[in-house]
């Protein structure tokens, strides 16, 4: 009896449709990064732009090198002559290059929680070689079958407070900065009329001696210094504890007032 003929189709080839020129930087990278390190790696991966398709001919290509921590033992030795090897051969290929590594179990542990770093590279990753782990984990992603756990889901949730904490904590940075330009701005000023710049609480004051009563410069000026001073006093002293957007941007449209102005006053001087 003739065997029955079975057609057994083939998975597409997800790098048909990367750049031809970033293919062949991460082949080559691969093949030498597997004929240096040989079985110390298990999986050589693109990602990002270039497996998502949406490069630029200056875009980083990026690769993810996962190597074997189960039957090696990574000293810092080890991962000293590693970061060697693979700068080598960043150099030696292309500078465009961006080497993600991660340890197998670090890898594992992402995607069995189903942390949103691992399940990107696995989602948009193109296997340019693997041992055999990669490609079943995309599979089953693929199918649904990769959840994240309670514990990942909360752990990531609670980063949020923390960043909004850390965004209204910049945006009064941000303000300190401002006073800080305009007391260089006001000292920059005072010194052009042989004025011994002061301490920041009386820079307000000086200018009103040296430059507003003279009529050399606006009163508007020292009011903005002043002001500047007790907003930065008040973060510095932990009695303010936020600042509005709209705030923040009419202290830096006075600050760049100021700055300028104090710029055009300096270079009316007599010389």
């Amino acid at each position: 009896m003739r065997a029955m003929d079975i057609q057994i189709p083939q998975r597409a080839q997800y790098s048909d449709s990367v750049r031809r020129d970033e293919l062949e930087i991460a082949r080559k990278f691969t093949h030498a990064v597997q004929k240096e390190m040989g079985k110390f790696v298990k999986g050589v991966i693109l990602f990002g732009s270039s497996a998502r398709h949406t490069s630029t001919p200056n875009s980083d290509i990026d690769m993810l090198v996962l190597i074997d921590d189960l039957s090696t033992y990574i000293t810092r030795d080890v991962a000293d002559a590693y970061r060697i090897v693979i700068q080598r051969l960043i150099n030696q290929n292309s500078r465009r290059l961006h080497v993600v590594t991660l340890r197998l179990t670090a890898f594992w542990d992402y995607i069995r929680n189903g942390d949103p770093i691992g399940i990107n590279m696995l989602r948009d990753g193109i296997s340019m070689w693997d041992s055999g782990f990669f490609e079943p984990l995309q599979l089953l992603l693929k199918k649904g079958r990769i959840r994240p756990t309670d514990e990942s889901i909360w752990a990531y949730y609670l980063k949020a407070p923390t960043t909004l904490k850390n965004a209204k904590w910049h945006v009064m940075q941000g303000v300190v900065d401002l006073y800080w330009a305009v007391i260089d701005a006001a000292h920059a000023a005072l010194m052009s009329q042989n004025a011994v710049p002061p301490t920041p609480e009386h820079v307000a004051d000086m200018l009103d001696e040296v430059l507003v009563n003279k009529g050399l410069l606006e009163r508007e000026y020292s009011k903005i210094m002043r002001n500047m001073y007790e907003r930065a006093k008040m973060i510095l002293h932990y009695e303010l504890h936020e600042v509005r957007g709209i705030d923040f941007d009419h202290y830096l449209e006075d600050a760049n007032r100021f700055v300028e102005r104090m710029k055009v006053f300096i270079g009316e001087r007599p010389k």
